[in-house]
């Protein structure tokens, strides 16, 4: 009977640290979005599936190859799969469109407001 209780403890308790993710995914591409030029976002909803497709993209990403599309999390390397993922998302999301220098620029800009904002980002 205690296994049962933890385990949908568990399963809501994962709900919402996605749910969390996504918020603070949203909160950091709006930020990100505002202070860099050439990078435009339409409306809510479009912030909405973009910060999805992102999440989406960074958890296949670490998930099949190990690295995290962290500016600051793995040097060089999370900085340029940052700015690829700010620039890819354009194609998947209508509403959303970002140059390749506004990319850079934005994987900056949320490299630092991304280790501002409190939490746990990783999956």
């Amino acid at each position: 009977m205690a296994n049962t209780q933890s385990n949908t403890n568990s399963g809501t308790s994962t709900v919402w640290q996605i749910i969390g993710r996504l918020v603070a995914a949203a909160i950091v591409l709006a930020i990100t979005a505002f202070f860099t030029p050439s990078f435009h976002i339409n409306n809510i909803w479009t912030l909405a599936i973009a910060a999805i497709v992102l999440t989406i993209m960074d958890y296949l990403i670490v998930k099949f190859t190990g690295l995290h599309a962290s500016p600051f999390g793995k040097g060089f390397v999370g900085f340029a799969l940052a700015a690829i993922i700010l620039y890819v998302t354009q194609f998947f999301v209508a509403g959303y469109s970002i140059s390749w220098m506004a990319a850079i620029i934005g994987a900056l800009i949320y490299g630092v407001v991304d280790y501002f904002i409190p939490g746990n980002q990783s999956m």
